[in-house]
C-alpha cells in the first residue's frame, strides 16, 4: 500500500457554490428568509396545537412533532449553510460533519416513519370511525410518534458509524453544501459495497415501506370515500386528510426527482448539472418545511378557529 493512502483526514471542505460567488450572496438571503419562515411557521403550529384543547387529539399531536422534526432538521443543516456563503473557508472538522451527517439522515428517516403513522390515522378516523378512539389511544399514538423517532435514530445511529469507520485519505472536497451521507462515502479510499448495500436496505426499509403503507392507506381511504353517498360527506371526509396528502407528494415528489433521473444526462455540462443538483436538493431540505405549516393552516379549519379563537381570547383579556 502507498503511504498517501494511510493520510488520516482531520477535516472537510464543502464545495457548495464555491465557483459562484454572486450566486452565494443571492441565496444565502433567500434561505434566511426561508429558515425564518420554518422557524415561525412550525413554532406557531406547534404553540397552537398546545395551547388550543380542542386540538389535542392524535392528528395534531403528530403534527406538532412534524414541525418539531422540521425545526430540528433545518437547523442542523442551514446555519453552517449560511455560514458557509459568507465565509472564505468552507471546512468542517471530521467529527463535525459526522455529527451533521447522524443529524441530517436521522430527521430525514424519522419524517418518512412519521408520514406513514400520520396515514394511518386517517386510516383509522375514515375507515373505522367508531373504533378510533379505541384503535388510536393516547399511548397507542404516543408510543408510534415515539418508534418514529427511534427508528430514525437508530438507522442513522448505524448508517453513520460504518462510515466513520471508513478509511480517507487525500480527497477530502465534499461536493455538497453539507455532509450529506452519500457525499462523504464517495470520498472513502476503501471498498464501500458493503455500506451500499446496507443504505439500500434501510432505504427500503424506512423510505419505500413507509411510501408503500402511505399508498395502501388512501386507496383505502379514497375507496370509503368514494362509498359516502352524499357530495357534502364526501367532500367533508376528503378535507380530513387532504393537507396530509399534499404534504406527503411534495416531500415524496422531491426524493423521487431526485433520485430517479436519468443518469444518461449527468455527463453533458458536468458543471453545471451539479450546481443545479446542490440548489435543487437544498430547496428540497428548505421548502417541504417551510410549505408544511402553510398547508396545514391554510387548507385546515380546526387550525384556522384555533388561530382566531387564542387572538380573539388575548384580544379579550387586555
Amino acid at each position: 500500500m502507498e503511504k498517501i493512502n494511510e493520510t488520516t483526514v482531520t477535516e472537510f471542505f464543502l464545495k457548495g457554490l464555491s465557483g459562484y460567488p454572486r450566486l452565494e450572496i443571492i441565496f444565502f438571503v433567500l434561505i434566511l428568509v426561508m429558515y425564518v419562515v420554518i422557524l415561525l411557521g412550525n413554532g406557531i403550529l406547534i404553540v397552537i396545537s398546545i395551547l388550543d384543547p380542542h386540538l389535542h387529539t392524535p392528528m395534531y399531536f403528530f403534527l406538532s412533532n412534524l414541525s418539531f422534526l422540521d425545526i430540528c432538521y433545518t437547523s442542523t443543516s442551514i446555519p453552517p449553510t449560511l455560514v458557509s456563503f459568507l465565509s472564505q473557508k468552507k471546512s468542517i472538522s471530521f467529527s463535525g460533519c459526522i455529527v451533521q451527517m447522524f443529524l441530517g439522515l436521522a430527521m430525514g428517516t424519522t419524517e418518512c416513519v412519521l408520514l406513514a403513522t400520520m396515514a394511518f390515522d386517517r386510516y383509522v378516523a375514515i375507515c373505522k370511525p367508531l373504533r378510533y378512539p379505541i384503535i388510536m389511544s393516547k399511548n397507542v399514538y404516543v408510543q408510534m410518534a415515539a418508534g418514529s423517532w427511534i427508528s430514525g435514530g437508530v438507522n442513522s445511529l448505524v448508517q453513520t458509524i460504518l462510515v466513520a469507520q471508513l478509511p480517507f485519505c487525500r480527497n477530502n472536497v465534499i461536493n455538497h453544501f453539507s455532509c450529506e451521507i452519500l457525499a462523504v462515502m464517495k470520498l472513502a479510499c476503501a471498498d464501500i459495497s458493503g455500506n451500499e448495500f446496507i443504505m439500500m436496505v434501510a432505504t427500503t426499509v424506512f423510505t419505500l415501506t413507509p411510501l408503500l403503507l402511505i399508498v395502501v392507506s388512501y386507496t383505502l381511504i379514497i375507496s370509503s370515500i368514494l362509498k359516502i353517498h352524499s357530495a357534502e360527506g364526501r367532500s367533508k371526509a376528503f378535507s380530513t386528510c387532504s393537507a396530509h396528502l399534499t404534504v406527503v407528494i411534495i416531500f415524496y415528489g422531491t426524493i423521487l426527482f431526485m433520485y430517479m433521473k436519468p443518469k444518461s444526462k449527468e455527463s453533458l455540462n458536468s458543471d453545471k448539472l451539479q450546481a443545479t443538483d446542490k440548489l435543487i436538493s437544498m430547496f428540497y431540505g428548505v421548502m417541504t418545511p417551510m410549505m408544511n405549516p402553510l398547508i396545514y393552516s391554510l387548507r385546515n379549519k380546526d387550525v384556522k378557529e384555533a388561530v382566531k379563537h387564542l387572538l380573539g381570547r388575548k384580544a379579550f383579556s387586555k
